[in-house]
């Protein structure tokens, strides 16, 4: 075991490790800000073991996406939120057991379902090496929109729909706030806005 134990592999342990002890620090730290920061080292370490897979263009995409994009958002929400940090403990403590009991249930599955003898170096052995002009980026648009196209459209209309269920449950609409009613100003009538009264002449009074 020791003989096949490369600089490759020390390297993929070592982003292996850090990817595990992030991912239990998201879920385990008190401060909301310091949970996201452990989520981007997971992201980060995630994305050299994709390098070593040697799946540049998901590593980087993980990198400028995820990292410079979505958990930037993310930071800023939570740093603009008030959290309640007592409440969120309490919560914590409280569904602890029943996330423990599902993470069991789930880690038996796969091992019931999937077992050891689907891993290792007999049965995933390191991928051979391309030639100079292979493009990782190409291969990839190959299978996604070949052999993968439909799931990909689908998965399209599944994010479109959340983003569409998301906006819908979350919008309160104006409170306290005028806004105006375009069918009300077509529907607008010259009476409706000016009325004209007449009245009688009032009498110039003495000594004015």
């Amino acid at each position: 075991m020791i003989e096949f134990l490369t600089p490759i592999h020390l390297i993929f342990y070592l982003f292996a490790a850090i990817a595990v002890c992030s991912a239990v620090a998201v879920v385990t730290v008190r401060n909301p800000v310091r949970s996201v920061l452990s989520l981007v080292i997971t992201f980060f370490a995630m994305a050299g073991i994709w390098m070593i897979l040697r799946a540049e263009f998901l590593s980087l995409i993980l990198l400028l996406v995820y990292v410079g994009a979505v958990m930037t958002l993310f930071l800023f929400v939570v740093m603009m939120l008030n959290i309640d940090v007592e409440y969120r403990r309490g919560g914590f403590v409280r569904y602890l057991p029943f996330g423990m009991i599902v993470v069991l249930l789930i880690m038996g599955l796969m091992i019931a379902a999937v077992g050891p003898r689907y891993f290792g170096s007999l049965q995933m052995p390191a991928p051979p090496l391309e030639s100079a002009n292979y493009s990782n980026l190409r291969q990839l648009g190959a299978v996604l929109y070949t052999e993968y196209a439909y799931p990909f459209e689908i998965a399209g209309v599944v994010l479109l729909a959340a983003i569409i269920a998301a906006i819908t449950l979350t919008y309160r609409g104006p409170v306290r706030r005028k806004a105006q009613n375009p069918n009300e100003q077509v529907a607008v009538r010259p009476e409706d806005r000016v009325k004209l009264i007449k009245m009688s002449p009032t009498p110039k009074q003495e000594g004015a």
